[in-house]
């Protein structure tokens, strides 16, 4: 389970930004190529010493704003099977926009740990439109399956704003306590933006008993104030080379022990 992950005191969970997936607007037909990247992110994330990958069909935007297309869930299926990385680290699955039901089904017949869902509980207004909360489908879809799969939910997820309450810790404590998720993900306005500190000091001060995790903007110079606050990071822009866009293992090296340090 992934709850083994947060016995090191901040794991390190690189992202894969897989190229556009058949089913997607901007599929280009290049299945060699997708696979081909995946593999290469991947070795390169796991050399730089990271505790844990996600895996996200980012390359897929516009995103659907439910259910994904039955062709993304078999080729994110697909190629998680061809790459030999996720047979030697944990992995999870995140289906953007926010398909937590194929997040699962995926999940369950790779061996994947975990999944990240942006919106399990509530509501929020996206540039896809109002994406409600999936709490219930997806508890239901891991009884049938006997997935043994944790969930990992964003809190006030970015790129979006809420229809409703925005109390982060009554949302975070819906969020665990009635939809089912073992771990919270706080993020900022958007991808690669640094969280807002408040936030996070609110909720790291809640006494929540469940690992909070960095979901975006997590820049090595902030480490010494995120540190505290947090239990981990899922990180993906500040292990990128700026030139190639590609994970650079020197770079996750070098996030990884400061993590450590």
């Amino acid at each position: 389970m992934s709850t083994r992950l947060f016995d090191r005191q901040h794991a390190v969970i690189g992202v894969i930004h897989l190229l556009p997936l058949p089913g997607s607007a901007n599929w280009q037909g290049d299945w060699a190529g997708v696979v081909a990247q995946a593999k290469s992110d991947a070795a390169a994330l796991a050399l730089g010493g990271v505790d844990a990958i996600i895996i996200e069909n980012y390359g897929d935007s516009p995103f659907a704003k439910g259910r994904v297309d039955a062709a993304t869930v078999s080729a994110m299926t697909a190629v998680i099977s061809q790459v030999p990385t996720f047979r030697q680290i944990p992995f999870g699955v995140n289906v953007l926009r926010n398909d937590g039901e194929s997040a699962v089904a995926i999940a369950a017949v790779t061996g994947a740990s975990f999944v990240r869902i942006n919106v399990l509980v509530g509501a929020m207004i996206t540039d896809q439109g109002i994406i409600e909360g999936c709490a219930r489908d997806v508890a239901l879809l891991k009884r049938q399956l006997s997935a043994k799969v944790d969930i990992w939910a964003d809190i006030l997820v970015k790129h979006a704003a809420p229809l409703g309450a925005t109390d982060p810790v009554q949302i975070a404590r819906d969020t665990l306590f009635r939809a089912g998720a073992s771990a919270i993900i706080v993020s900022g306005s958007g991808t690669g933006q640094t969280v807002d500190r408040g936030r996070l000091e609110t909720l790291a001060n809640a006494n929540l008993d469940a690992p909070i995790l960095i979901g975006s903007g997590a820049a090595e110079a902030d480490l010494p104030w995120l540190k505290p606050l947090c239990q981990g990071f899922i990180v993906a822009t500040s292990l990128k080379d700026p030139v190639t866009g590609r994970p650079d293992p020197q770079r996750v090296q070098g996030f990884v022990s400061a993590c450590r340090s």
